[in-house]
């Protein structure tokens, strides 16, 4: 290392590091469902991704892997000169495409198994040690003849032995899923890796199910291929996209993986992620930094995130106190939190507040001021920020509003990475102007809403 980089080094990786740190006591002990398309196998992804899996494992992540096999079998079947059929985006699977299936299965639990196994000095795998444990933990039954076709041996997920995959887990293991399933009377069936890994989180009750696909994520407008990712979207806002879509038939279409992810928050799921396997360490990003990358879906209990009522006016000033007492938020009196008690939404945990915002709408300029945003220092760094923020910005749309603002000595950077741009305060609203405090000399930031 030279003089220079010794002297960079310690500057960037402590504050990185100690910003990691939260992520990594949330998620110790969880378990993560993390499926990988074929896609990503036969695109020679497979040892980063399994170093990234490793590496979770290490910071105490229970992991259950499923992987795909699509082009595998496309691949065996060409080389066979037999025609693969779908239909519906599930393939048809005669007897020659279950060779082929079994086959390609075999080859990548192989290849799966081998990629864990390896520890060479100076990559992430050094010292790693990780078991890989598979089984016939997949109970499946046929599709059958659906819409006058006859889907052959390709099946849906019957049961999953969630007991015998949780005590695999408990003792260390990283659990590996094939798409397979096996009838009672030992019939083999083609399934498909969303499924299994869909079906797997919700008999498990798993704390994450991460899709690393084809595709970046959902697009905040589906039609547009160069809007931006949506990354997070509510439960009951994926459930209306989904609904808006038509039948998915390929996985490059949106609904193919928005699907499953509803499915699986429906489930009990609480977070299920559509993530780019393109982009290298993706799995970590998303898991480890605060704004991820891929889309997320949440489901969001009605209780947890809402707006405030008169009721919560005790717990809003708990809340920011400690905040206007060091000058970070302006002072506000008990009165006027309960006169603009409507304006202000809160994100609830067990009967306890621990985030806030407020809306004032300037209707005129059609603009709103988002004010004393504020999250608890016990859960800072876990996106309520963010979940308050989107709250804010749905409520001012659902009002006509344009943009929205916000004034602040010291947190400018946090709104800046979150899409405002500093204006001068001659930009205010003029009923606004004329409150404004030059003597605190705050920026104001503006955000476009689109």
């Amino acid at each position: 290392m030279n003089l220079a980089s010794s002297l960079v080094f310690p500057h960037t990786f402590v504050p990185w590091f100690r910003a990691v740190a939260p992520y990594i006591h949330a998620y110790k002990g969880k378990t993560f469902v993390v499926g990988l398309v074929g896609e990503a196998i036969a695109a020679g992804k497979l040892s980063a991704f399994v170093q990234d899996l490793a590496i979770l494992h290490a910071m105490g992540i229970r992991i259950v892997m499923v992987h795909g096999f699509r082009p595998q079998v496309s691949e065996q079947l060409r080389i066979k000169g037999h025609p693969e059929r779908f239909s519906h985006g599930v393939r048809i699977t005669d007897e020659l495409a279950l060779d082929c299936a079994q086959e390609a299965a075999g080859q990548l639990r192989f290849e799966i198994e081998a990629a864990f196994s390896q520890g060479l000095p100076n990559t992430p795998m050094a010292n790693a040690t990780v078991r890989v444990v598979s089984g016939n933990f997949l109970t499946a039954r046929p599709v059958g003849i659906v819409d006058g076709v006859d889907f052959g041996h390709s099946g849906l997920v019957r049961k999953v032995d969630a007991k015998a995959i949780l005590s695999a887990v408990d003792s260390g293991a990283v659990v590996l899923l094939s798409p397979f399933g096996f009838s009672p009377t030992g019939e083999a069936f083609n399934l498909t890796m969303e499924e299994v890994a869909t079906s797997t989180a919700i008999a498990l009750q798993a704390d994450k199910l991460l899709f690393l696909t084809e595709v970046p994520g959902v697009r905040e407008d589906p039609a547009d291929p160069d809007s931006s990712i949506d990354t997070e979207l509510a439960l009951a806002d994926a459930e209306r996209l989904l609904a808006s879509l038509p039948r998915p038939n390929k996985p490059s279409d949106v609904s193919f993986y928005l699907q499953h992810c509803v499915k699986a928050c429906r489930g009990g799921v609480e977070r299920s992620h559509i993530l780019p396997y393109a982009t290298d360490g993706a799995l970590l990003m998303e898991v480890y930094t605060h704004d991820g990358i891929g889309t997320m879906v949440v489901d969001e209990k009605l209780e947890s995130l809402r707006e405030a009522t008169s009721d919560d006016v005790a717990g809003i000033l708990q809340l920011i106190e400690p905040f206007e007492r060091d000058g970070t938020l302006v002072r506000r009196e008990r009165t006027e939190i309960e006169r603009d008690i409507a304006n202000y939404s809160i994100i609830e945990h067990d009967g306890v507040i621990f985030g806030c915002a407020a809306l004032y709408p300037y209707s005129e300029a059609r603009t709103g001021e988002m004010a004393a945003l504020t999250v608890s220092p016990l859960s800072q760094g876990q996106g309520d920020g963010e979940r308050i923020l989107k709250r804010v910005e749905q409520r001012a749309r659902a009002m006509g509003l344009t943009s929205i603002f916000v004034l602040t000595t010291r947190t400018m950077h946090w709104f800046i990475k979150r899409g405002f741009q500093p204006v001068d305060p001659e930009w205010l609203p003029e009923a606004r102007k004329r409150k404004y405090n030059w003597d605190r000399r705050s920026q104001v930031l503006v955000k476009p809403l689109n």
